[in-house]
């Protein structure tokens, strides 16, 4: 049996413009922030390939004119993350984070599955990651998603895609207020994302390195999600059914 979210638990927004914009943070209390650290120590001490790195945190939405969508921000760590789950000390904290539909030229959809290493082991989802606040202080902007975008294509499936050839797609906010930033790469033959992807894999290992996805697949619809089988990202069958929806894919790159 696969554990699938309802797809009705996600909202597909309007976007065709992101504005964002930084914040404070809000303050914990010493409770919060005692329970936030026993949880992260837990955690790790499970995986203690997990790290503590920057994050961004959705600190509320608005729309500042008919598709433009404003993302009001501020940066944390992850640990913050484990705070969601205390029955006590909980705070709502969604998280930020892009992803990238890379399509095929015969009309399916690059997915793949974490790694056993990872935080969400199992899980199909698209190329991606959580959004870190840029290291220089500059600020995030809808450029700097971009290249984060490209930077995670090719690190976790080997795909070297300028950041702009990436076109805003969609945005989700998940079941778990959760916002998720999804641009479209052009489309390549599968046979190529399979050797790529391959060849990033043998040289992560011959580095030492544990690739970040253990396996991909190519998907055509939402049905096809459900088949994969184990459990999936709550938006992964929403963007598979706007996927299945588009009428005309981009223009075949061939990747070489």
């Amino acid at each position: 049996m696969t554990d699938q979210p309802h797809p009705l638990a996600v909202e597909l927004l309007d976007v065709h413009r992101l504005h964002l914009v930084e914040t404070v943070p809000p303050r914990l209390t010493q409770e919060q922030i005692a329970a936030m650290d026993r949880g992260w120590n837990e955690m790790t001490a499970n995986n203690p390939s997990m790290f503590d790195g920057p994050v961004a945190v959705c600190a509320g939405l608005d729309w500042k004119e008919p598709g433009t969508l404003v993302l009001t921000w501020y940066p944390a760590t992850y640990r913050l993350y484990v705070l969601r789950l205390d029955p006590v000390h909980a705070v709502s904290a969604p998280s930020v984070f892009v992803s990238v539909a890379q399509p095929t030229d015969d009309g399916r959809l690059l997915v793949g599955r974490m790694a056993t290493s990872t935080a969400a082991p199992g899980r199909w989802q698209l190329p991606g990651g959580t959004i870190e606040p840029p290291a220089d202080g500059t600020g995030l902007d809808q450029d700097a998603l971009r290249l984060h975008a490209s930077r995670e294509l090719l690190e976790e499936i080997g795909r070297d895609v300028p950041p702009e050839d990436l076109n805003l797609w969609a945005v989700t906010r998940g079941n778990k207020g959760n916002i998720g930033i999804h641009f479209r790469a052009p489309a390549c033959p599968a046979e190529t994302l399979s050797r790529q992807y391959a060849e990033l894999v043998s040289a992560d290992r011959a580095q030492g390195r544990v690739p970040e996805l253990d396996r991909i697949a190519f998907v055509r619809t939402a049905a096809d999600v459900g088949h994969l089988g184990g459990r999936s990202v709550d938006f992964l069958p929403v963007l598979a059914a706007r996927h299945a929806r588009t009428d005309t894919p981009p223009q075949a790159d061939s990747g070489e």
